[in-house]
């Protein structure tokens, strides 16, 4: 038996907790309410501000209080395009413009959006990342369901009531420039987890992976394995469909989804 290697040591948490001491909180869309649903409400954009840990700056929206004299404080993802003084509008008669949260079924098709809900209410879970956005594809009215694209090429079909911000997520061009050296990406991802540097299997011994050993750095025997394989042996292209690089109509099919 071999020892309790780095994917099982993950799981229990301890120095592979995430570093969330200085992060700014969660950033999401307003609870869906009544303004929401029926009209829409306003909100102004009083900072744009940097969370460690995330590639997307985050911006800081005051509304009025629909019921009560007060204000409410939200963070969202910031779109591109944004900035501080803005007005936004969230709701199902808020008009199309960079920066309004709406429901995807109020939007044309062709919409370019971000930060889009999953579930009606969940407050945005898909197109988050830096640079990234969805596709609002078609609608279907009877059903109330739509037709969007993911970051990723693939295409969901939703709730026309989810919500989703109009445009792209700001930061877009932040892979652009390399991280050049070590110590760039040491502090990179000290603001996120402890992941890096990551040493690869086949450089260890065989108590502490199953690639490790031999007198060369080589695997030595498939690495797909099932998906349910043991703790400890679940390493690899786990549950793999297909291994290996494209080729002909799949190659040219996979760099047609890429371009659209």
């Amino acid at each position: 038996m071999g020892r309790i290697i780095r994917v099982q040591r993950k799981g229990r948490g301890g120095i592979f907790k995430a570093r969330t001491f200085n992060r700014k909180g969660a950033a999401r869309h307003r609870p869906l309410d009544f303004s929401e649903r029926e009209g829409y409400v306003r909100g102004i954009v009083r900072e744009i501000i940097h969370d460690p840990g995330r590639g997307a700056p985050l911006a800081r929206v005051v509304f009025r209080h629909p019921q009560e004299f007060k204000k409410t404080r939200s963070t969202f993802i910031a779109c591109e395009g944004l900035y501080t003084g803005q007005y936004i509008y969230c709701g199902t008669k808020a008009d199309i413009a960079i920066g309004n949260v709406l429901p995807i079924g109020s939007m044309p098709e062709g919409t370019i959006v971000c930060n889009l809900e999953g579930k009606r209410g969940d407050r945005g879970c898909l197109a988050r990342a830096s640079g990234t956005y969805a596709t609002v594809i078609s609608h279907n009215p009877e059903s109330n369901r739509s037709r969007v694209k993911l970051p990723s090429g693939t295409k969901k079909v939703l709730n026309s009531d989810c919500r989703a911000m109009i445009g792209l997520v700001a930061a877009g061009g932040r892979t652009d420039k390399p991280l050049l050296k070590a110590g760039n990406a040491f502090y990179k991802y000290k603001a996120k987890r402890n992941e890096w540097p990551k040493v690869r299997g086949v450089a260890m011994n065989p108590v502490d992976h199953p690639h490790g050993g031999g007198n060369h750095q080589h695997v030595g025997h498939p690495t797909t394995v099932s998906r349910n394989a043991p703790p400890g042996q679940k390493v690899g292209l786990i549950a793999a469909r297909r291994t290996g690089r494209l080729r002909g109509n799949k190659a040219k099919l996979a760099g047609n989804v890429g371009e659209l």
